[in-house]
């Protein structure tokens, strides 16, 4: 490589010796490796990742991989960006250096140890989840050291004697940093203490272990494919009320919104359950709050709903708040493909269940929303509910446009 200056933009140049061999990008992060050449860290840890055992410029094999920060020039890199802001270019940031393996060991074993000062434990518990905060590579790491079985252990530690510490809040925070296995899922869920002591805490004062239980109980719903546990997860008592009330927070809070529809969606899951779902009060908040998602979470909340309007309890509450059918017409077209098909099975449900639910979207304008949704590029599935629906509604449409309607309507559709 030619060791001259290179043009980057307006006459700016990066000095070859701030470029990453790899990348031949401005080194954010330089590290040495064994053969004493230095590399971007991003670009290195790709390298070694795929496989690779040579240094990329020497070819050399590399007798080990550890990676040495070369703090000189990361500080010449930095003197530089400044040198040169005039042309817009930016301090690179100081980064945070990956946690080394030997300290994750020892504040694991610190954390696990009961012979270990209360205080002590807590303590480590924390710098763990900071370090855990910092970096996907941090995770990689602590993740590593059979860190999710001590999580576990440390959050359902005393637990049979309705204990709840901040010891135990601390590890559920750091455990929903990480993936479940399965058999982490259900070894979680097949424990009816462990399931009561998550529900219990979704009414703890704090909002953080409210939520991180949320997360927690959906991670374990969702990695269990077993139908009647995850039934046995729903039919725990409170577990309904304390997710949904967690949706009524205010959503200066949005990690609550977010959590709490995730694992409201997860444990509606279960046909046996929703209508404990429904007794909780599921329709109000999730009509109430629907404006309030994002467009991810408003897909999940109108799965949500919809799931529910599967029972007869629940067409009848959905039916009866009376933002329902307007709301779920309008959101029509207006979200995702995924949410338009929700919304039209909902819908679907709703106007089978209900003449007033039907007079209600007649009013709200279906019909233009139906004939627009059959003629778009939205999913089969959602096709084939507008078509159900416009059949459905037909005695309801206004003379003018009946004589339009008839070529979107089909004579045999397969319900979803």
């Amino acid at each position: 490589m030619p060791g001259s200056l290179e043009p980057l933009d307006l006459s700016v140049q990066i000095p070859y010796h701030f470029r990453c061999p790899i990348s031949l990008e401005l080194m954010r992060d330089p590290v040495t490796v064994s053969t004493g050449q230095t590399y971007d860290r991003s670009s290195i840890e790709s390298w070694v990742a795929t496989g690779n055992t040579t240094c990329p410029v020497t070819r050399s094999p590399l007798t080990d991989f550890t990676l040495i920060p070369n703090h000189t020039l990361r500080r010449l890199i930095q003197d530089w960006c400044v040198a040169n802001r005039a042309f817009g270019i930016e301090r690179i940031p100081t980064p945070k250096q990956p946690a080394e393996p030997s300290l994750v060991r020892s504040l694991l074993n610190q954390a696990a140890s009961e012979s270990n000062p209360y205080q002590s434990r807590l303590s480590a518990l924390r710098r763990l989840r900071g370090l855990a905060r910092d970096s996907d590579k941090n995770r990689s790491v602590i993740s590593s050291h059979n860190a999710r079985e001590i999580f576990v252990n440390l959050l359902f530690e005393n637990v049979a004697n309705s204990n709840s510490t901040d010891l135990n809040h601390e590890a559920l925070a750091l455990l929903v940093m990480f993936p479940l296995t399965e058999s982490e899922c259900v070894c979680i869920a097949s424990d009816s203490e462990r399931m009561i002591y998550l529900a219990n805490l979704l009414s703890n004062s704090s909002i953080e272990v409210r939520v991180n239980s949320a997360a927690l109980i959906e991670i374990v719903v969702a990695g269990t494919k077993s139908s009647d546990l995850r039934a046995q997860i729903s039919n725990v008592d409170e577990i309904f009320e304390g997710v949904i009330e967690m949706l009524k927070n205010p959503i200066s809070y949005p990690r609550a919104l977010k959590i709490g529809i995730k694992a409201l969606f997860a444990l509606c899951l279960a046909k046996q359950t929703r209508h404990r779902a429904v007794a909780a009060g599921a329709a109000d908040v999730l009509i109430d709050r629907l404006a309030d998602f994002d467009k991810c979470d408003a897909e999940r909340a109108l799965a949500t709903i919809e799931l529910l309007c599967r029972v007869p309890a629940g067409c009848e509450a959905f039916a009866g708040h009376a933002l329902t059918v307007p709301l779920l017409v309008k959101t029509i077209l207006k979200i995702s493909d995924r949410a338009t098909e929700y919304a039209a099975g909902t819908l679907l449900a709703l106007c089978t269940a209900s003449e007033q639910s039907q007079r209600e979207a007649v009013s709200a304008g279906i019909l233009t929303q139906l004939l627009l949704l059959v003629q778009s590029d939205c999913t089969d599935r959602a096709k084939r509910k507008a078509q159900m629906l416009l059949k459905l509604l037909r005695d309801s449409w206004p003379e003018e446009s009946s004589g339009n309607s008839d070529d979107f309507v089909c004579s045999e559709v397969v319900p979803f």
